[in-house]
């Protein structure tokens, strides 16, 4: 007759599910971490260029922009060396 599986067998196949069952949740856990650390390095670097551009559209629009100072236009006569008389040295005592 045949006989059914005995205790030892049962308890070994219960061990080897448990073991495959503890691997699977290991390597679904890994996956996760991995992902998290890959999320976090996109959105840093992704954060650092909307600052950068940030900072240069600020610099730019200053610059060049219409929130730049604007040229003095204006035509004020420079002091001109030869219109004014130099000043004669006194000769009182």
């Amino acid at each position: 007759m045949a006989r059914g599986k005995s205790e030892r067998q049962r308890a070994q196949e219960q061990a080897r599910a448990r073991e495959r069952a503890y691997e699977a949740r290991r390597t679904l856990h890994d996956g996760i971490v991995a992902r998290r650390r890959r999320d976090t390095v996109v959105a840093a670097v992704a954060g650092g260029l909307v600052i950068a551009a940030a900072i240069a559209s600020q610099v730019a629009f200053a610059t060049i922009g219409p929130g730049a100072p604007a040229p003095d236009d204006t035509s004020s006569p420079s002091p001109s060396l030869s219109s004014a008389p130099a000043p004669e040295p006194s000769t009182t005592p």
